[in-house]
């Protein structure tokens, strides 16, 4: 069984109350139910969310160490800011998908730049939700 990791960044805690109209009214709970009742079988899914930089990066060489198979990552607004977080990346030689909830060339122009997706095997936008499914069907078939 795949050990495959979903981290979620800044923000993605306030999903259901921070601008339905974009993210949705689903919350971070769940997302993490329905992923679980999706792929439970498949895969040994580990969920992590934090505001803050440094406990991602921290968390992503402890799954680097563990021997993650595959990770899924919303970096929220760090994705267009964070070459520390990317730096992490490239060292944790794990398999990541990039996944962004809304389509982030039909946003603002800062975040149609994302500094971590050269560190990542694919990227997934505006799919809604369903971006986190996809990623992790992808991770269980690599």
């Amino acid at each position: 069984m795949k050990k495959i990791a979903i981290l979620n960044g800044p923000n993605l805690d306030r999903l259901g109350k921070r601008e339905p109209e974009i993210y949705g009214r689903a919350t971070l709970a769940d997302l993490e139910s329905t992923l679980r009742n999706e792929f439970g079988n498949e895969a040994a899914l580990e969920f992590f969310q934090s505001n803050h930089e440094g406990e991602l990066i921290d968390k992503i060489a402890a799954l680097a160490d563990a021997k993650t198979d595959g990770l899924v990552l919303n970096a929220g607004a760090l994705t267009h800011t964070s070459v520390a977080l990317r730096d992490a990346l490239l060292g944790a030689h794990i398999p990541t998908v990039e996944v962004h909830i809304s389509n982030i060339y039909k946003r603002e122009e800062f975040r149609h730049t994302s500094l971590t997706a050269p560190a990542c095997v694919a990227v997934i936008t505006g799919l809604g939700l369903e971006g986190y499914f996809a990623a992790v069907r992808f991770l269980l078939k690599t």
